[in-house]
């Protein structure tokens, strides 16, 4: 059991709940990545009800990567929310993301289809703001 998975899981809950509701395409994203991290379904149905702070401190890798998992779950939907926006600018700061990335990541994902920015796009992105 992996408490900074299950942590960063409990981040795309959070996410997912952001908006009032948990839609099943959003649910079977966060399945899917648990499952790639080790985390159980089990484990997850668990951390729905009861969610793990997130945690402290990420690589530089960490937080590309789980920041991309985090736009690409608010875009799994098809629905973009203001309420989701604001918790993940909120993730982003809190995991050292700087407001410009951000704010250029959120442009960039209104560009291409289905709003998804593909890796090499979102890691030139953080190359500009992090080079």
């Amino acid at each position: 059991m992996n408490k900074d998975n299950q942590a960063m899981i409990s981040d795309l809950i959070l996410l997912a709940k952001a908006d009032d509701k948990v839609t099943e395409t959003e649910y079977d994203f966060i399945q899917s990545l648990a499952e790639n991290m080790k985390v159980s379904p089990t484990e997850v149905d668990a951390l729905f009800k009861n969610p793990l702070p997130s945690k402290k401190s990420y690589t530089e890798i960490e937080r590309i990567t789980h920041f991309h998992k985090l736009v690409l779950l608010m875009n799994v939907d098809r629905e973009t929310h203001d309420k989701e926006v604001l918790v993940l600018r909120s993730f982003g700061l809190r995991m050292g993301v700087r407001a410009e990335a951000i704010d250029r990541i959120l442009l960039e994902m209104e560009k291409h289809e289905d709003k998804i920015i593909p890796p090499h796009d979102l890691i030139q992105i953080f190359q500009t703001y992090y080079n």
